[in-house]
């Protein structure tokens, strides 16, 4: 054990492993003298960290979507991290530790889509039953109008003689199979593209995983050293970071549903969107859901209940679209940058930045990880910060001879 020069014994640090391995332990009462800074020379400075930094700018770029990938890898590697740890420390073996954690997940999801596909199928079935009556009815309202107007002097043509609307849209199919076709051809090839790049993902988080415990120790060795203290680890503290996300995107996401279930219950005990009585729970978990989705995520949630919606009665749609219209308002500029803000530390105006620049530079992607790669890039230089002392670049009181 080693010894100060008094002869008191030390404890000495954990290792990297015990600190992969062991629970976080509470802060203690009395912080650990802080390490010596660590100096950076004026010609680092000057020379070393731009050619540092436009070297990863090039890097970057070149990359594209394979620095994408790896990030989003990483990201969800960072989410399930705690689980997979948890199961470690239960002497479950880390491979299977990481193995149950991912069926875990995707158990969920199933779970998820058997909930919503009863209100959704039921409703699908009742629309392929009346879909004629519909059919019939828009044929006579078209024919309604078209009186009206040719009465008042405006000869327009909605229907033809002996023509239903269905048949006219039939054609119309018929005539753009070709157009059809090739779109569908494409549309393919992307799907195909992108499952690929889904599969590339989830093996590369399963790798970072794996190893994780090397990879948090390859972590310390680059960055200047810490105290010692849990409190003062960066890979426990950019780990501590992207669970802070999780939290706010749960916290978020259970906001939004149960709101959204809270309203169309209420729609339904009023008779504005009778099915809403009984889906409610539902449509609120798929929104919920739908919230860990940047942008299009609050549109995609709303289309079950609007559907439905339409599917029964139509003048219900346009209230249930209201509904939704209002609820993204308000998560668009009260709730989202308020929770974010407050769990991720960071000021809810460079919260809406962070989005905003995420969705330009790599679309729905780049917006989906501009908050955890915010919440990383804040630990780091807050770390560094206390950790790196620049070189002062005043001059010596002599002059420079």
């Amino acid at each position: 054990m080693p010894r100060v020069r008094d002869g008191s014994p030390v404890a000495a640090p954990p290792s990297p492993a015990e600190q992969e391995l062991s629970p976080e332990a509470p802060e203690p009462s009395t912080s650990a003298s802080p390490p010596p800074r660590t100096v950076v020379p004026r010609w680092v400075q000057l020379v070393v960290l731009p050619l540092a930094l436009l070297a990863l700018w090039a890097l970057a770029k070149a990359a594209g979507k394979v620095l994408i990938i790896f990030i989003l890898a990483a990201v969800i590697a960072l989410i399930l991290n705690p689980a997979v740890n948890f199961l470690h420390r239960a002497r479950v073996p880390r491979g299977l530790a990481v193995l149950t954690v991912y069926l875990a997940f995707f158990l969920t999801l199933v779970g998820i889509g058997f909930l919503l596909a009863n209100p959704i199928t039921n409703q699908a079935r009742a629309f392929t039953r009346h879909a004629p009556e519909l059919v019939s009815e828009a044929n006579k309202t078209l024919a309604k109008i078209q009186r009206e107007l040719n009465s008042d002097g405006v000869h327009v043509k909605f229907i033809k003689q002996g023509e239903t609307a269905l048949q006219t849209i039939q054609d119309k199919l018929d005539k753009s199979a070709g157009s059809i076709a090739s779109f569908g051809g494409g549309l393919v090839t992307e799907a195909a593209g992108a499952i690929f790049d889904l599969v590339l993902v989830f093996v590369s988080s399963i790798y970072m995983l794996l190893y994780a415990p090397r990879i948090g120790a390859l972590a310390r060795r680059l960055m200047p050293p810490g105290d010692g203290t849990p409190a003062d680890d960066y890979p426990r503290l950019v780990q501590r970071a992207v669970s802070r996300y999780v939290g706010g995107q749960l916290a978020f996401s259970l906001i939004m549903g149960t709101t959204a279930a809270v309203a169309l219950y209420v729609f339904g005990v009023l008779g504005i969107f009778p099915p809403g009585r009984t889906y409610a729970v539902a449509f609120g978990a798929f929104l919920a859901f739908m919230e860990l989705i940047p942008y299009i995520g609050p549109f995609l949630g709303a289309l079950p209940p609007i559907l439905v919606a339409l599917f029964t009665e139509p003048i219900s749609a346009v209230w249930v679209a209201l509904l939704f219209l209002g609820l993204q308002q308000l998560e668009g500029h009260i709730v989202a940058p308020q929770i974010f803000g407050h769990t991720l530390r960071i000021n809810p105006l460079l919260v809406i930045f962070a989005l905003l620049l995420g969705e330009q530079l790599y679309g729905l992607i780049g917006a989906l990880l501009a908050l955890p790669i915010i919440a990383v890039i804040r630990e780091t230089v807050l770390y560094l910060n206390r950790h790196l002392e620049l070189e002062s670049w005043q001059r010596s009181g002599g002059g420079l001879l």
